[in-house]
C-alpha cells in the first residue's frame, strides 16, 4: 500500500512499492499533465515537486515517497491568486512552449528553483534547470526567469 499526498489530497494506492510515481500519478490518480519523456531521469519532462524539490518521477518509485507531500502541474496553482503562479504567468508573457510537451516539468523545476533561491544567477538555473526541450526554447525560458527574479514562483 502506497500513501502519500498529491495537490493538497491524501491518497492511498494498492499498488507495487516498485511502481515508478509517473505512472501511479497518471494511470491511477488520472493526473496526465507530468509527462512521460526518456524513463531515465535525463529529460525531466516527468518533474514534479516532492516536498517541495523537484524530481524526476519516471524513476522514483512510490515506495520513496511513502508519506510525502507531491505537488503535480495540476496542483501548482492552486493558492495562486487568479489560477496562475508567476512562473506559468512569465511563460505566458514571454511565449515560451512551442510544442509545450516539456513544459510541466519545466515550469515544476524552474518553480522549485525560484521557492529555495528567488535571485538565482546563471550558473545556479544552468545547474537546477537540466529538462531538455527539444524545441530549443532555452533563451525564451531564461528570460522569463529573469522576470521573475525579484517574485517566488
Amino acid at each position: 500500500m502506497a500513501r502519500f499526498r498529491v495537490n493538497g489530497s491524501a491518497h492511498e494506492l494498492d499498488i507495487e512499492a516498485d511502481m515508478p510515481l509517473l505512472w501511479a500519478l497518471r494511470d491511477e490518480l488520472g493526473l496526465v499533465g507530468t509527462k512521460f519523456g526518456c524513463g531515465i531521469a535525463s529529460c525531466g519532462a516527468c518533474t514534479v515537486q516532492i516536498n517541495g524539490n523537484a524530481v524526476r518521477s519516471c524513476v522514483t518509485p512510490v515506495s520513496a515517497v511513502e508519506g510525502a507531500d507531491i505537488t503535480t502541474i495540476e496542483g501548482l496553482a492552486v493558492n495562486a491568486a487568479g489560477g496562475l503562479t508567476a512562473v506559468q504567468q512569465a511563460w505566458i508573457e514571454h511565449q515560451v512552449p512551442q510544442c509545450g510537451y516539456c513544459q510541466s516539468g519545466m515550469i515544476m523545476a524552474v518553480s522549485a528553483l525560484l521557492a529555495a533561491n528567488p535571485a538565482p544567477t546563471d550558473a545556479e538555473i544552468d545547474g537546477a534547470i537540466t529538462n531538455v526541450c527539444r524545441c530549443g526554447t532555452y533563451p525564451r525560458i531564461r528570460t522569463a526567469i529573469r522576470s521573475l527574479t525579484s517574485t517566488t514562483a
